[in-house]
């Protein structure tokens, strides 16, 4: 799998403090070496066909689609933004 971040992504993660992005690096680390690990507590969107949304803290998730061979990087943010 490779990573595919869209525009809205970068902005969000631009905007996060420097320690954010460094955590937001590492969950995307996570992602490509086990989408099952548990400190990422992947899960299905609700209600939302094909979206994912994974840990980066405790306040602050990513979400993302699965296209083919890759992670589509969608949103970085709080809990709160991403709803």
């Amino acid at each position: 799998m490779r990573l595919q971040p869209t525009e809205r992504f970068v902005t969000d993660y631009d905007r996060l403090p420097q320690r954010l992005q460094r955590r937001t690096d590492s969950a995307l680390e996570r992602l490509l070496e086990n989408s099952r690990h548990p400190s990422l507590q992947v899960k299905k969107m609700q209600g939302i066909e094909n979206r994912w949304e994974a840990r980066v803290t405790l306040h602050y998730r990513l979400i993302f689609m699965i296209e083919s061979d890759a992670y589509v990087l969608l949103r970085v943010g709080t809990h709160d933004l991403l709803r």
